[in-house]
C-alpha cells in the first residue's frame, strides 16, 4: 500500500542560498536543518534540499512515494520493467529508501517510514 508521493528532494550546490530561497518562498524554517540535509514541511507535502546531491547520482527533483513494505515495492517495479539507480539504504533513525528507474527512463524514489 502507498500513501501517494509525499517528498521531494532537490539536489543543490549551494546549501545556503538554497536554504534562504526556499524559507522565503514557503514563509517557514526548515524542520530539519544541517549540513546534509535542509527539510521543509508544507501542506503535508516533505520538500528536502540535498546538497551535493548530484554527487549522488540525483539528476534532477526526485519524488519519493511512500510506501509500507520497501522491499515488496521494490520488487513490484522490478517486475515492471524499473532498475535500481541507488540501493535500499537506511538514511536515518529506520526510515528506508531507494531510487530507482521506471521503463519509461523516469527517476523515483521509494521510502519505508520505521513502523
Amino acid at each position: 500500500m502507498s500513501a501517494g508521493m509525499q517528498t521531494i528532494l532537490f539536489p543543490v550546490k549551494d546549501l545556503a542560498s538554497a536554504k534562504a530561497l526556499y524559507t522565503a518562498l514557503i514563509g517557514e524554517q526548515p524542520i530539519a536543518d544541517s549540513a546534509y540535509y535542509v527539510g521543509f514541511k508544507v501542506a503535508g507535502q516533505d520538500i528536502g534540499l540535498v546538497p551535493n546531491g548530484d554527487q549522488q547520482g540525483m539528476t534532477g527533483p526526485t519524488p519519493y512515494l511512500h510506501v509500507d513494505d520497501i522491499k515488496a515495492s521494490l520488487q513490484t517495479a522490478l517486475d515492471g520493467g524499473a532498475q535500481v539507480v541507488q540501493d535500499v539504504r537506511d538514511v536515518g533513525g529506520g526510515r528506508l529508501v531507494t531510487t530507482i528507474k521506471d521503463a519509461e527512463g523516469n527517476i523515483f524514489g521509494l521510502l519505508q517510514d520505521p513502523k
